[in-house]
């Protein structure tokens, strides 16, 4: 078994310890994928049918990349495990058994904007302020509920939710639940929480199904376990409970995902579940040099919720990390932008060498516009996908009515696109009758004549037929012949063929990219079933980095730090290290809320292979106003020994981190915070801070400023006027601050106080 010589000896521990529960712990850049991989290599080379072995992963690549390793060491037979993404895996599951809860086995899988779009109609049909019922908001309820596995009956009879939603003048949320769950069955349909609901109750109602996969699922494995959430770990715990032959994988030290239901509690006590557990842990770091393992090292180690391991790399000691400091977001910006252009002019590094990782998405924008001015190239991770375009969304419900004509958020779509005649008044009078009849939005419209008048109607029964031959043809052509036949057929193509504009022309151009990609598929060897309805199912379970075609294109990478897990670079830039940005001020309240950010800043950075520069501003705007900032408390968690301060202004004279005559004095604290107490463990810190506007700071008159006078500015600090040009109201005033050097000022929006 020559694959198991390339392991280091904890690796090749955990790959070969197959049977009972076994939980390794894989460090940032440890080798989890390749431990995963062997590991289900060396099940089959010990005569273990591939059958027999369910791995779960939580993105498709993941799944694809390890099932291509795998069938690398063992050959075409790897490619008979059931491995997958826990929501394509159980979908596959429920086409197979759905007739067992009373859903048809074509049933259509609602995306995020399908079910809001539904929740937004039946909020209108009750009449409920949006303001108070957003669409975000009760969809997130709603899934919340699901993936603790709270039906809507229990929603409606548990006190305390109860109790909950009417303190928040909220309370027609389990109406609102109970329509929505109601309407999504009459269209044959489940969103992506149900995939895992419904999952937990064919298992709970049907024990012959659960005993059926306990005993063809003899062996499990669970990839990032730490994102579990309440509903998948319960699946999971139900399969391996008879042959307790399951491996879960993860860090807690990575887990980033409560907001999305993940329960960290799940790895933390998974030796509660299994008493005789087998704990691995991988701590060398093969991706990152030292001192940047040192400084994640040092940033977790104040988390109390943890699994210890004590993470290392032999690689090279690597340079120390970089703290900037600016004096505004667009300064950020700048400072970011500046150093990618040297370090890509000296040392000859591709623009796809470099990473710039934020907080919120909005801080993109600064970011944006500085790498614009310096002709930059770089790509915004996780924007609009390629399935989230409007024309492809309208081909695909085509597909999907074709396949499920009671999906009613496709209906709804395009009934009357192209137009035809079909108004949002009758499809209102249709919705009416379907809710009254308790039917499908389908079966009302195919009987068009018993609530419409006769034009109408007619109009709407034009429509039936036309999707009705879509369903014929399908049964008869391949899947890209029938996609064909139905972008030509349902007027859609001719529609974006006729729209000249450039808008028009590119959304022509996606259609055509899509049937592209359905041609591909038709033709793929790996796959034995190729209908459109399996080619609907794959993009229907599409997770965020499956949707990204470009990745080696040569540009900077931009993303939030969520986005960025799973993902390395040789230079990582993590900016925005702000007290109320990073960590968030929501999460200021709770331990548990603050040590999860703690961990996303661990993830961030641990994305790094090489060089890792940390950045902050002192000021930065928000909902239109400029308020002070204060670094982040992580930036005080690092000892200052792996750092180096870059800081483009010198700080007030007589700072002794920047009086070049004491080099002694360069770890000395220099924050302006209280010293914490003894018993406190604490690292030296290594920030200075902003100006403190001078008591009762007030602007002065502008009209009496000459040059030569000594003014304050409430953030630059202390300066001299050297210069006044331009004409009222727009005279600009040239001033050199002490801390800052030269800078030009407006002076209508300046807001300086001369200095008497």
């Amino acid at each position: 078994m020559e694959y198991l010589q390339g392991l280091n000896p904890s690796q090749r521990a955990a790959v070969e310890c197959v049977k009972g529960p076994v939980m390794i712990i894989a460090g940032a850049g440890s080798g989890k994928t390749r431990v995963i991989t062997y590991r289900v290599a060396h099940l089959i080379r010990l005569g273990i049918d591939p059958f027999n072995i369910l791995v779960l992963t939580f993105t498709n690549k993941a799944a694809r990349e390890m099932r291509e390793r795998i069938v690398g060491v063992v050959g075409a037979e790897a490619k008979n495990i059931w491995m997958g993404t826990f929501h394509s895996v159980f979908a596959k599951l429920l086409r197979v058994e759905a007739d067992k809860i009373g859903y048809p086995s074509n049933f259509t899988i609602y995306d995020t904007d399908d079910s809001k779009s539904l929740l937004r109609a039946i909020l209108k049909e009750m009449n409920l302020d949006d303001k108070l019922y957003s669409a975000n908001f009760v969809y997130n309820r709603i899934s919340a509920a699901k993936n603790n596995l709270i039906s809507w009956q229990e929603y409606q009879q548990n006190d305390q939710i109860q109790a909950d939603d009417f303190s928040g003048g909220r309370g027609q949320l389990g109406k609102i639940y109970e329509t929505y769950a109601q309407r999504c069955y009459r269209a044959g349909a489940m969103d992506f929480d149900d995939l895992l609901f419904k999952t937990n109750e064919l298992l709970k109602k049907n024990p012959d199904v659960l005993y059926k996969y306990q005993n063809k699922f003899k062996y499990l494995m669970v990839d990032e376990y730490q994102d579990t959430n309440y509903s998948q770990y319960l699946i999971v715990k139900k399969l391996a409970a008879i042959n307790e032959n399951i491996c879960v994988v993860g860090d807690d030290a990575q887990s980033i995902y409560a907001f999305r239901g993940a329960n960290i509690q799940n790895i933390l006590n998974f030796e509660k579940d299994y008493p005789d557990l087998h704990v691995f842990k991988l701590e060398q770091n093969y991706r990152s040099t030292q001192n940047i393992v040192n400084v994640a090292n040092s940033i977790i180690a104040n988390n109390k919720d943890q699994l210890k391991k004590t993470v290392y790399s032999e690689k090279e000691h690597g340079d120390k990390i970089k703290v900037m400091r600016a004096f505004s977001d667009n300064e950020e910006g700048k400072m970011v932008a500046e150093a990618i252009l040297q370090e890509h002019a000296n040392k000859g590094l591709r623009w796809h060498d470099f990473a710039i990782l934020y907080r919120t998405n909005a801080q993109s924008r600064s970011m944006e516009e500085a790498l614009r001015k310096l002709n930059i190239p770089y790509k915004i991770y996780g924007g609009l996908s390629f399935y989230q375009r409007k024309e492809i969304k309208d081909l695909i419900a085509y597909f999907r009515l074709t396949y499920n004509p009671h999906d009613e958020a496709a209906l709804k779509r395009v009934i009357n696109y192209p137009k035809r005649g079909i108004g949002d008044t009758t499809v209102d009078r249709l919705i009416v009758s379907a809710n009254q009849h308790q039917i499908s939005l389908w079966e009302a419209a195919t009987d068009p004549a018993k609530y419409l008048d006769g034009r109408t109607a007619s109009t709407v029964s034009n429509f039936i037929i036309l999707i009705q031959s879509f369903q014929v043809i399908a049964q008869t052509m391949s899947a890209y012949e029938a996609a064909l036949h139905i972008a030509q057929h349902s007027g859609l193509l001719k529609d974006l063929y006729e729209d000249k504009s450039i808008e028009g022309l590119n959304r022509h151009e996606n259609i055509q990219e899509l049937l592209n990609g359905i041609k591909e598929f038709s033709e793929r060897e790996d796959i034995e079933e190729k209908g459109l309805d399996v080619f609907l199912q794959d993009i229907a379970l599409l997770t965020n980095d499956d949707n990204d075609k470009n990745k080696d294109a040569d540009t900077v990478s931009l993303m939030t730090i969520h986005s960025s897990k799973g993902l390395e670079f040789p230079h990582v830039f993590v900016v925005g290290l702000e007290e109320n940005l990073f960590p968030s001020q929501l999460s200021l309240n709770s331990r548990t809320d603050l040590e999860e950010e703690r961990r996303l800043f661990y993830v961030g950075v641990t994305r790094t292979e090489h060089k890792l520069t940390l950045s902050y501003a002192t000021s930065r705007f928000k909902f239109g106003t400029l308020i002070n900032c204060e670094p982040s408390r992580f930036l005080d968690e690092i000892d200052a020994k792996f750092l180096e301060l870059d800081y483009s202004a010198k700080p007030a004279t007589g700072n002794p981190f920047f009086d070049d005559e004491k080099p002694d004095n360069r770890n000395k604290d220099i924050f302006s915070k209280p010293k914490p107490s003894a018993s406190s463990p604490k690292t030296t810190s290594v920030l200075a801070k902003a100006h403190v506007p001078t008591a009762g700071f007030a602007p002065s008159d502008m009209t009496k400023l000459q040059t030569g006078m000594e003014v304050e500015h409430e953030r630059f600090g202390f300066g001299k006027v050297i210069n006044l040009e331009g004409n009222k109201p727009d005279i600009k005033a040239t001033i050199f601050f002490k801390e800052l050097g030269q800078k030009q000022l407006l002076l209508k929006f300046a807001k300086l106080r001369i200095v008497e």
